[in-house]
C-alpha cells in the first residue's frame, strides 16, 4: 500500500499557485477556470494568494483529468498529489472564515 502524501500549509499553497501559474500561461485555460468558477479576473486578483482561491484552482484541476494530466506532466508533479493539497487548502479556507 502507498504512503499517504503529506503536505505542510505552505506546500499545499506553493502547489495551489504553481497550478494558478499554469493556468494563467494560457489564456483559453485561465478563461475557462473564471467561467466556470464564476471568479472575475478582479477577484482572481485579490484572492491569489488566499488559501479558497487556491482549494478553487486546485479543485478545478481535480475535475478535469486531462487538464490535471497536462499540468501534473509539465511540473513534474504526482498527479496523486494534487487531492490531498486540495483538501489541506479547503480546511485552511474554512477555518479562516
Amino acid at each position: 500500500m502507498a504512503k499517504p502524501l503529506l503536505f505542510t500549509l505552505v506546500q499545499a499553497e506553493q502547489l495551489g499557485l504553481n497550478a494558478l501559474t499554469f493556468l494563467a500561461e494560457d489564456g483559453q485555460r485561465l478563461v475557462r477556470f473564471l467561467s466556470l468558477t464564476g471568479t472575475t479576473p478582479a477577484g482572481l486578483r485579490a484572492g491569489a494568494g488566499q488559501p479558497r482561491m487556491l482549494a478553487a484552482v486546485l479543485g478545478h484541476l481535480l475535475e478535469d483529468e486531462p487538464l490535471l494530466l497536462v499540468f501534473t506532466s509539465m511540473k513534474g508533479i504526482d498527479p496523486a498529489s494534487i487531492a490531498p493539497a486540495h483538501e489541506l487548502l479547503v480546511r485552511a479556507a474554512n477555518v479562516s472564515e
